[in-house]
């Protein structure tokens, strides 16, 4: 590569991104990155390379866990996208059942250590959220496609809601007395908040356990009633019955 002309700031920055690039989630990029950032080094000057040093040893980084992905397929997502291609895929989901699947790649889309394909489901007619980590793509890609418009803060925000929903094991509609715009930044993206009037809101969450989910929507401080599923007050009940007597009331 022929020499490049960076500002200070411009090789902190990358000096710092080559070396948090272990949590990146991508299988192999570790030693790529050290091996990138010993060749910046050589070529700084010192009063960088003093600066760089300080920070190396005042850091510590906390060794990321979860799977990686492989560069290549990664690649492979990333082409397809570029060319508004096809893309076929044995994909294996969270309950560990595998299908093969064709879909019309959007974007890649990472959260953490969790890289995320939104793609549009070819057989489902509708967009899909695709751990990366699940996907073994096929040799060759389909037919071109027209791609359809999604901003990067949609694609962003979709896979939000997919991925942080896909594994809700329990699922509740709650209708909370409080504005949509009040009970809206209390609760994470993935869960859905919709008006229900000027005072009211329709909220549709989910967790493992009905108890799990009697304690969330008690922190949210406002009167609700239990929309679906009606079995869900009985959770209430008992968690109430468990306040009041911690709280020695007859």
């Amino acid at each position: 590569m022929p020499p490049l002309l960076l500002d200070d700031d411009e090789v902190i920055a990358v000096s710092v991104g080559l070396r948090t690039a272990t949590g990146a989630g991508v299988a192999g990029i570790e030693e790529a990155s050290l091996r990138a950032l010993v060749k910046l080094e050589q070529l700084m000057p010192s009063r960088l390379r003093h600066r760089i040093d300080a920070l190396r040893a005042a850091t510590v980084s906390v060794v990321g866990t979860g799977p990686t992905v492989d560069p290549e397929v990664l690649s492979a997502i990333a082409g397809a996208i570029r060319g508004s291609e096809r893309l076929r895929f044995d994909y294996v989901d969270h309950h560990g059942k595998q299908t093969v699947r064709t879909a019309e790649p959007e974007r890649l889309v990472v959260w953490g250590r969790r890289w995320y394909l939104l793609a549009w489901d070819v057989a489902r007619e509708d967009w899909r959220t695709f751990r990366v980590d699940r996907i073994t793509p096929k040799l060759s890609t389909g037919p071109r496609f027209k791609p359809r418009t999604l901003s990067d803060e949609e694609a962003s925000a979709y896979v939000q809601r997919s991925a942080g929903t896909a594994t809700w094991r329990y699922r509740a509609r709650i209708r909370v007395h409080a504005p949509a715009d009040q009970v809206r930044p209390l609760l994470p993206l993935a869960v859905s908040v919709s008006t229900d009037g000027a005072d009211r809101c329709i909220v549709e969450v989910g967790s493992d356990t009905p108890h799990q989910l009697a304690l969330y929507i008690g922190l949210l401080d406002a009167d609700f009633d239990i929309l679906d599923p009606p079995e869900l007050a009985d959770a209430f009940l008992r968690l109430a019955e468990r306040y009041k007597r911690a709280a020695k009331v007859d």
